[in-house]
């Protein structure tokens, strides 16, 4: 299932920087870093071997995550302030009763920021559930437990970076 993610051009600008930064330099430093423990010696005990072939697995899965989440990106900016939630819009609701804020889009296009904002997918139980409404409405979804989730949406507004 393919997900179309919400990004501003700042944060697609910024992951495609740090996309192309791992693909090269990033590769060839823990490449470098691997030969050189290699050259150490026995393999089985050698701690800085291990230690940068796991860095060159931790930095094939981030380039991997970045190739998709660019590759499916939706980017622009932010939607129209019309109250409805989308993509790229700030979600102010009471979920069962507590206050909550929350943007639908990507984590990575909130970071810099507001690191404390919280994000849901539009994939995400909380953000198909949400999509498409405006404020006032009132709206439900099954939360992973199997319990129904109560939303009011009580704020939207675009996201601005």
């Amino acid at each position: 299932m393919v997900t179309e993610t919400w990004l501003t051009q700042e944060s697609y600008d910024r992951l495609s920087a740090e996309l192309e930064h791992l693909s090269t330099e990033g590769r060839a430093e823990v490449v470098a870093r691997i030969d050189a423990a290699r050259q150490e010696g026995d393999l089985k005990e050698n701690g800085g071997y291990h230690a940068a072939r796991d860095e060159q697995s931790k930095l094939e899965a981030r380039i991997q995550q970045l190739t998709e989440l660019l590759r499916d990106a939706q980017v622009g900016e932010a939607p129209a302030d019309d109250g409805v939630a989308e993509p790229g819009t700030v979600v102010h609701a009471k979920v069962d009763g507590k206050d909550m804020t929350f943007l639908i889009g990507s984590r990575e296009a909130a970071v810099d920021v507001d690191p404390a904002l919280k994000v849901f997918s539009e994939s995400s139980p909380i953000g198909a559930a949400v999509i498409g409404h405006k404020v006032g409405d009132s709206v439900s979804y099954e939360a992973p437990n199997g319990s129904t989730v109560k939303v009011k949406i009580t704020e939207v507004e675009p996201f601005r970076s």
